[in-house]
């Protein structure tokens, strides 16, 4: 199986990611990328969950600097950690969580989430990754931000979701298997 990107194969869309949930999102991006190439098309929507915040950011991470900051690292650390306040400082859980899905030519959807750990940081760290990866911490007290592409890849939660994917066939049936 070789991987293509839109442009790859000739064609562009933008999918407004305007669902409920991150499956919602992943679904609508793979559905649309399916029916324009007519080939198995994998898309996924993930996002950063605090419970201190309610959930929050949520579905709506890229966003939550506001919509004039879409994907802008810095803001959105910056945003986290002013709507945590002074609890910014006690380390409070969070986590990653990604839907992906796999949208085959004849219709079948499959689906896969994954999510990873952690706790939130009062000052960011690192220089790799993007998003709110220099303020998540995990376990061991790295954030993501400081870890190699390799070693995010492994264990991220965009990884899981592929391993998901992965377990309940997925990929075998997009190659005919």
């Amino acid at each position: 199986m070789e991987l293509v990107t839109p442009k790859d194969i000739g064609i562009r869309f933008d999918v407004a990611e305007d669902g409920a949930t991150y499956l919602d999102n992943a679904k609508k991006k793979a559905d649309t990328g399916r029916r324009l190439s007519g080939l198995p098309t994998l898309a996924d929507d993930s996002g950063l969950e605090v419970p201190l915040l309610g959930g929050r950011p949520g579905v709506q991470s890229a966003y939550f600097a506001g919509r004039e900051h879409y994907g802008d690292g810095p803001a959105l650390v910056r945003a986290l950690l002013t709507a945590l306040g002074d609890a910014a400082g006690s380390s409070p859980p969070a986590s990653f969580r990604c839907a992906a899905v796999l949208a085959l030519p004849d219709g079948r959807m499959f689906e896969g989430e994954g999510v990873l750990s952690g706790t939130i940081a009062a000052e960011p760290r690192g220089k790799h990754g993007f998003g709110f990866d220099p303020v998540f911490q995990l376990a061991g007290g790295r954030r993501l931000a400081e870890l190699t592409t390799e070693e995010k890849n492994m264990l991220s939660h965009r990884a899981r979701a592929l391993n998901a994917l992965e377990v309940h066939g997925a990929f075998d049936a997009a190659i005919g298997g």
